[in-house]
């Protein structure tokens, strides 16, 4: 009797511990699977936060893209027109002619720079650098033509920044053109350039278009020597062939234009050197 009592209370106070440790382990599950729920909600609810931020980012961004592509065809439509006003220049027309080139540039640069300057203003500007680059090309490439024409230097880099400073907020990051869309747009040049030196030798202005064709060698000189420094560009390395046939196409007509030129012989007693009355003496009265 002794025993079983003694028995009996052991197997009580054996078992009371069990039941308390399978408490304790039921209560412990349930509040690690609480914390773990709260949590998993916790982390979906953050992810769709995250996920919804960036899809406002990219479609703020799409549509930012949109209104610079626009921005970029009018400065390309309009900075062409003012490339065809140059090509009409002449050995009597020089001064009014360039006069409104200087206008309706000035007018792309308050009008249609200014516009891509405001848009990309306090943005990341180069994430949309295929956006606007077009349009930046040509806008250097009528700059450099309008500079070249009116005083036969090149108009560089620095100077062409320093007139888009004006157009920028100074409380944001102003809006730069950089060197690979410089030269890009310089290697266009150079075909615009090739145009008006084969124009001109028909109207005389041999020396002009000689002098066209040094400038011309010149910038391929200078890009021969900077190119190979350059990251990989398809675009710059399709420009390099292109601008190396506008320096042989300047150089063959200057050359053809001195043959032809050699080819006559001035009229005797006279100093007029395009009669066609070759050999033919002066008749005297």
């Amino acid at each position: 009797m002794f025993y079983s009592t003694a028995f009996h209370r052991i197997s009580l106070m054996a078992t009371k511990p069990h039941r308390l440790q399978q408490s304790t382990v039921a209560g412990t599950s349930a509040l690690q699977s609480s914390v773990k729920r709260s949590r998993t909600i916790t982390t979906e609810s953050s992810m769709k936060d995250a996920f919804g931020k960036y899809a406002e980012y990219l479609n703020s961004l799409n549509e930012k893209r949109e209104r610079v592509v626009k921005a970029s065809r009018d400065i390309t439509i309009n900075s062409k027109k003012v490339i065809f006003q140059v090509h009409r220049i002449g050995k009597h027309n020089k001064e009014e002619v360039l006069e409104k080139a200087e206008k309706d540039l000035a007018a792309v640069t308050d009008q249609y720079m200014s516009r891509l300057v405001k848009e990309l203003q306090g943005t990341d500007f180069w994430k949309l650098r295929r956006a606007y680059s077009p349009g930046v090309q040509e806008y250097v490439e009528a700059a450099t033509f309008c500079k070249f024409c009116k005083t036969g230097t090149l108009l560089n880099l620095d100077e062409m920044n320093a007139t888009l400073l004006p157009l920028s907020d100074p409380s944001f990051e102003p809006l730069q053109i950089n060197v690979l869309d410089y030269l890009l747009g310089l290697a266009d040049l150079t075909g615009e350039l090739m145009r008006l030196a084969i124009g001109r030798i028909p109207e005389g202005e041999l020396d002009f278009a000689e002098k066209i064709c040094r400038f011309v060698r010149d910038i391929y000189r200078m890009l021969t020597l900077l190119v190979p420094d350059m990251d990989d560009s398809s675009d710059m390395k399709t420009k390099m062939d292109t601008m190396l046939q506008s320096v042989m196409k300047i150089e063959n007509a200057c050359f053809s234009a001195h043959v032809r030129g050699s080819e006559y012989i001035p009229l005797l007693g006279s100093s007029d050197q395009s009669s066609f009355l070759l050999g033919v003496p002066d008749i005297e009265p």
